[in-house]
């Protein structure tokens, strides 16, 4: 497939929330494809559909150190979360150059339709757990900036601004 352009903040595609998916259909499997193509040109270890402007529930998470081991989600759900939580550097290529520490559950238990069309649910710790919040907050319009305090983010876009 091909690796797509990351729509720019702030387009208001990325503040809303993406519908469901309602069956896997070769269509949604080409767009997990050009979504893994995606994610691996940028490098990242995950991509929301709504970043290249498909506003569908799909993502993808690869934080593998060999890679190739893309998880193709659709209608992903968080059911449970860690009490205890890890801080990771995050970033978006929507909006490129800037980046915060946020803090998240370590863990985290999802629910989501496969590539098969069954439901899934897998557990997933560190890393992977991270980009799979962070891909799930993009599905519901939020970005992870939204995460810090109005006076960080506030620093942030405008560190932001003056890079674009």
């Amino acid at each position: 497939m091909t690796a797509r352009l990351c729509i720019p903040w702030p387009d208001k595609r990325l503040r809303t929330k993406a519908a469901a998916v309602d069956a896997i259909t070769d269509e949604i499997r080409a767009i997990w494809s050009d979504m893994v193509d995606t994610m691996e040109a940028m490098p990242g270890v995950g991509l929301a559909a709504p970043q290249i402007g498909v506003m569908l529930r799909l993502a993808v998470v690869d934080a593998s150190e060999e890679r190739g081991k893309a998880v193709l989600m659709a209608n992903p759900e968080i059911i449970d979360a860690s009490g205890v939580f890890r801080e990771h550097d995050e970033a978006s290529p929507n909006l490129p150059g800037v980046s915060a520490v946020i803090k998240r559950p370590r863990g985290v238990s999802v629910r989501f339709v496969n590539a098969e069309g069954i439901i899934e649910r897998r557990d997933y710790v560190g890393l992977w757990a991270t980009s799979v919040q962070h891909q799930i907050d993009h599905l519901n319009g939020q970005m992870y900036f939204d995460r810090l305090s109005k006076v960080k983010r506030d620093m942030l876009l405008r560190r932001a601004r003056k890079l674009s």
